[in-house]
This record gives structure tokens, sequence and C-alpha cells, in this order.
């Protein structure tokens, strides 16, 4: 395995230059974090040393989980184990991607919350969300997450409200749904404390263009903005996702919407490459996994939860589309594993329905979202 360093000191000022005041930042991780999400928040912050005529930042990479973290990549980090002190003008972002809905080491959930209590800024980044929760410190506040998980976080804690957005600022707290969201939240708290222009500076450098703010949507569908599909096929979209549970006929959803049936299946098709009926079924697959990930819920329970009214036929949908009964997806990354998978892609559900070549595949898929 390949070893990363990460802490280190921050350079001095400039000769002739008076010292800036030093923001402090801590990377709280567990096994199997995010690597490329903490190294692209620490490279804002690089820049931002870098541009400026005295270093503003310096941070460090924390664990009670060993000397060494291993990432999701199968990289290392040499980590420190945190000290009791509560340091002043300190933030900390604690990262937690594969595994962490189950992760519940002591230690750490209770330093988590006396760093909260001394007046630190908390900020969950991805699954490092369940890490907060379970500290207690998200309760009757706005939080969000990967949008992958965001319905079994949902689940686990209804005392929050989740929205899918890039990341939040709710008080002390703050939260972020990880991937390359991490870059506009550090270039958002580079602007507030320093200046619109030096985070401007910062993503030039980085290339990173626009800068996102985070109240802006997480996904795109098929490589192709949501804005660019017709105003029909966005909220018949929006209609499946709020109705996973008890989902909504074609005709019911034609109707709410004002549009003919057959007007919105070519519009669907036309934009998503496949019907209605069955891209409701992917969604409602696909939230089937995340709550067997996520959630101690029955099979069964899981299954009505997701809008089936048998459990064979949610158990046959689920083979066909994952390959494995549900009962084998009870963790996210099984430890035997050595890489996690997630099959059933919309794209791969396209190809398969593209397959003009083979009958089987179509058949199933008629069987499937019948």
């Amino acid at each position: 395995m390949s070893k990363i360093r990460t802490s280190r000191p921050a350079p001095p000022p400039a000769p002739g230059q008076p010292a800036a005041p030093v923001t402090r930042v801590a990377f709280l991780v567990v096994p199997r974090f995010n690597m490329t999400t903490m190294m692209t928040m620490i490279e804002v912050m690089r820049i931002a040393n870098y541009l400026s005529p005295s270093p503003l930042y310096r941070w460090e990479v924390l664990s009670f989980d060993g000397e060494e973290i291993t990432a999701s990549n199968g990289f290392t980090v040499r980590a420190q184990k945190p000290d009791e002190h509560v340091h002043r003008n300190e933030t900390i972002f604690v990262l937690g991607s594969w595994n962490a809905e189950t992760y519940r080491n002591p230690q750490t959930l209770a330093w988590i919350r006396r760093q909260a209590r001394g007046g630190q800024r908390i900020c969950s980044v991805e699954l490092g969300c369940y890490l907060v929760a379970r500290a207690g410190l998200l309760a009757g506040k706005r939080a969000t997450t990967h949008w992958s998980w965001m319905s079994g976080f949902g689940e686990q804690f209804d005392e929050i409200t989740v929205t899918e957005q890039l990341f939040t600022m709710d008080g002390q707290m703050m939260t972020c749904s990880g991937g390359l969201a991490g870059v506009d939240l550090m270039l958002r708290l580079v602007g507030d404390a320093h200046g619109e222009r030096l985070a401007g500076e910062i993503a030039d450098q980085m290339l990173y263009h626009p800068i996102r703010p985070g109240t802006a949507p997480q996904r795109r569908t098929m490589g192709r903005g949501m804005e660019t599909l017709a105003p029909m096929v966005r909220e018949a979209i929006h209609l499946i996702e709020k109705n996973i549970a008890e989902p909504m006929a074609v005709p019911a959803i034609a109707e709410h919407l004002g549009v003919s049936q057959r007007q919105l299946e070519r519009q669907f098709k036309a934009s998503i490459g496949c019907t209605v009926v069955q891209f409701g079924l992917l969604l409602r697959l696909q939230h089937a996994r995340v709550l067997l990930i996520a959630t101690d819920l029955s099979v069964r329970e899981i299954a009505t939860a997701s809008g089936f009214n048998t459990l064979s036929h949610f158990a046959f949908s689920f083979g066909k589309c994952f390959g494995r009964r549900p009962s084998d997806y009870r963790q996210a990354w099984p430890e035997q594993d050595a890489t996690p998978s997630w099959p059933g892609t919309l794209s791969k559900f396209l190809e398969a329905l593209e397959n003009r070549g083979s009958a089987k595949p179509m058949q199933i898929l008629r069987k499937t979202s019948g």
C-alpha cells in the first residue's frame, strides 16, 4: 500500500511581512474514507498559503483507529491520535465513506462531542454524517450527504432535515456531500474569511470553475444537467423520487403534470432512454439497496418501503438488476471483497434495454417492470 503524509507545519511568513492569524484545520478520518475529497480540500488551503504573504492555514490528520489509515483507494495516510485539548478557532472535518454507516468507535464519538462543546466548528464530509449524527450534534438541523446514501441516512435519523445539495451551514455545524463538493465548501470558507478575490484566484490555480454555491444540486442525469431535460421529464423524475414507497401510476403522473400519457412517455424515452415505469423501477431498487446497507429494517420491510407489493416480486427484480439476493447486500463493502461495486446503474440498465440482439434482457425488464 502506498503511504501519503499530509500533516506538516505551516511555512514561515515572507520576510518583512506580519504574520497573519493561522486557521487550524483537523481531518478526523476513519478507515475507507475518501482520500480524493480530503486531498482536494487540503489543496485549497495549500494554494491559499502559496498566494498569501504569510500562511493562512495549518492542517493535520487525526484518527482513533491507528497510526496508518487505509483509504477506499488502498492508499494509507499517517494519522495522529487526537489529544483532549480544544483548540480555539479550529475547524474539524469528520471524513467517512464506505462502512461509516456502521462505525461506532465510542472514543471517536465522545471526542467529537467534546470538541463541539468546546466551541469548535464541526463539518461532516460524505458519510462522516453518521459519526456526527451518532455524536448527537445534528438533531434538529439541516444536513446533507452523498445522494446515493441520503435515503438510508434519513431513515436512521428522522430528527435531521436531510436535503440534497453540495453542502450546508447551520450555525456551528456544517455538512458536505463529498466528492468535489469539498472544493466548493473550502472555497466558500476561504472567501468568507479572506475575501472572494482570494477564493477566485485559488479556483484559477486549480482550473476549477465555476465555483458552485452550497445549494447547487449534486446530481446530473446521464452526463446532462437536469436543466437540459424537458420540464415535464424533470417534474416526472421529482414525482417518482418523492413517491418511492407508493409509486404513482403513469396516468396519474401525466394527469398531475397536465399532459397526455403518450406525450409524457415520448418525452421521457427521448430524454432518458427508457420508459417511465422502467426508470421508476430502477430508482426503487437503488433505494432498496441503500436501505439494506444503511438500516436494520428486514428485507420484507425494505420491499414495502420501496414500493413492492410482494416479497417475491422484490427479490426477483432485485436479483435481475444487481445479480445477487437482497440479503447479500447488507454491507456496502463486505470485508471479504477487495473492492466495492455498485451494479444496476442507469447506464447498465439502458444497455440492457438497447441490447436488441437478445430477447432475454427485454423479457426480464418487461417482467420486473410490470
